[in-house]
């Protein structure tokens, strides 16, 4: 799956994640509301934290598995965070995924349900996918609202990496009725 979430928004568009976004993206991790949900408490500083996040992005980028895009505002052209359409792996079923991370100076702005839409409707109207996750930290009702307002509904609670999550979902078939 190509990585690069070719849409754009009224106000943002994507680009793919480069190694000079490291020190940007650095203050997503220096909040402690940010990395509670992350499954990164193992590793202990906020550079390892992005380091490692780093590395899976590359990772996911080269492996044709998806991937989280930055979020430019077209205004200002700056980064407010990340986004895109995953491959991941729950429940022994491969399913694609849309994650999302806000920089804690954008968050409430709705920037990430925006970006969320933006992906489901690319993947949709490519044919990515019949059906789409999200996996939130059962903790993270920041993010339930996210997906809610995708049109996704809480279908599961589960474990992933460790951690309890609820399962939103959302088909081709419902999001065509929201349009």
């Amino acid at each position: 799956m190509d990585s690069l979430i070719k849409n754009e928004t009224r106000r943002i568009k994507f680009r793919l994640l480069r190694k000079d976004d490291f020190d940007t993206w650095l203050d997503f991790f220096k909040d402690s509301s940010s990395v509670q949900y992350m499954g990164m408490a193992d590793i202990g500083s906020p550079t390892g934290q992005c380091e490692k996040w780093f590395e899976l992005c590359e990772k996911r980028y080269i492996n044709k598995s998806g991937g989280l895009n930055v979020i430019v505002d077209k205004a200002t052209n700056k980064f407010i965070g990340q986004c895109g359409l995953l491959v991941q792996e729950v429940d022994g079923l491969e399913e694609i995924e849309i994650g999302y991370s806000i920089l804690p100076q954008y968050r409430g702005m709705g920037y990430a349900t925006e970006a969320a839409k933006a992906c489901r409707d690319y993947a949709f109207s490519n044919n990515i996918a019949e059906t789409l996750i999200s996996i939130i930290h059962v903790g993270n009702i920041k993010s339930e609202k996210v997906a809610t307002k995708n049109g996704m509904i809480k279908t599961k609670r589960t474990s992933y990496k460790g951690m309890p999550v609820n399962i939103f979902r959302i088909d081709k078939e419902t999001w065509q009725a929201l349009n």
